[in-house]
């Protein structure tokens, strides 16, 4: 099929509405759900013969916002002291795929977790397979009876975190690397009611105090 006949069958498709766009997904773990989680891989780091850190990696796919792929290509020579920053090399975007190397800043204790890692022998802080990762977390998940939670779910999870703390849109794209503000913000706006009555409690708190 060439691409005349590609643009004309999605034009047929559109008309008789047989496909569309996919629902987005809006998943994110609980407080009781990244609690078992982190439990576990804790306690799977102590019995992997490879001390496979799974605890650190999880925890960190929250805080940095950063995909499997691009924890596990970090290097040394990536980091930025000064910032207190990483290089992430290649980031995903759809437009620009090679050579979209983007500086993420790595709040609080993501930066801590990275500093910390000792050296391997080729360079990596996190020398090991994404899909090994990523693996291993959908065997727990299933072993702890948590439905339908994906490992990119974390990245959704720190994204919205950053929204609940008061982070503007520009500012959280600058962690994610999103360009196209609009999928940002109806993707990774996925806030808990309750985070939303501490936020209006805690400035009416404020607004008080002020008179």
């Amino acid at each position: 099929m060439d691409s005349g006949q590609l643009a004309e069958a999605r034009l047929y498709s559109k008309k008789k509405k047989i496909s569309g766009r996919s629902n987005k997904r809006s998943r994110r773990p609980n407080g009781e759900e990244i609690e078992l989680l982190y439990s576990e891989l804790k306690n799977r780091r102590r019995n992997s013969y490879k001390d496979i850190p799974f605890d650190d990696i999880f925890e960190l796919s929250i805080l940095s916002r950063m995909r499997i792929g691009e924890i596990c290509r970090i290097l040394k020579s990536d980091i930025d002291e000064g910032q207190r920053a990483v290089l992430v090399r290649d980031r995903k975007d759809a437009v620009k795929k090679i050579g979209n190397h983007i500086f993420v800043p790595l709040l609080g204790r993501a930066w801590d977790i990275v500093n910390n890692r000792p050296d391997s022998v080729d360079g990596r802080f996190f020398p090991y397979r994404s899909k090994t990762i990523s693996d291993k977390f959908a065997i727990i998940c299933k072993e702890l009876e948590i439905d339908n939670l994906h490992y990119h779910d974390l990245r959704r999870e720190g994204a919205s975190r950053l929204f609940e703390m008061g982070f503007s849109i520009e500012e959280v794209a600058q962690v994610t690397g999103h360009r196209n503000l609009q999928t940002l913000w109806t993707v990774y706006t996925e806030l808990y009611p309750k985070t939303i009555h501490d936020r209006f409690n805690e400035l009416q708190k404020r607004n008080n105090t002020k008179d």
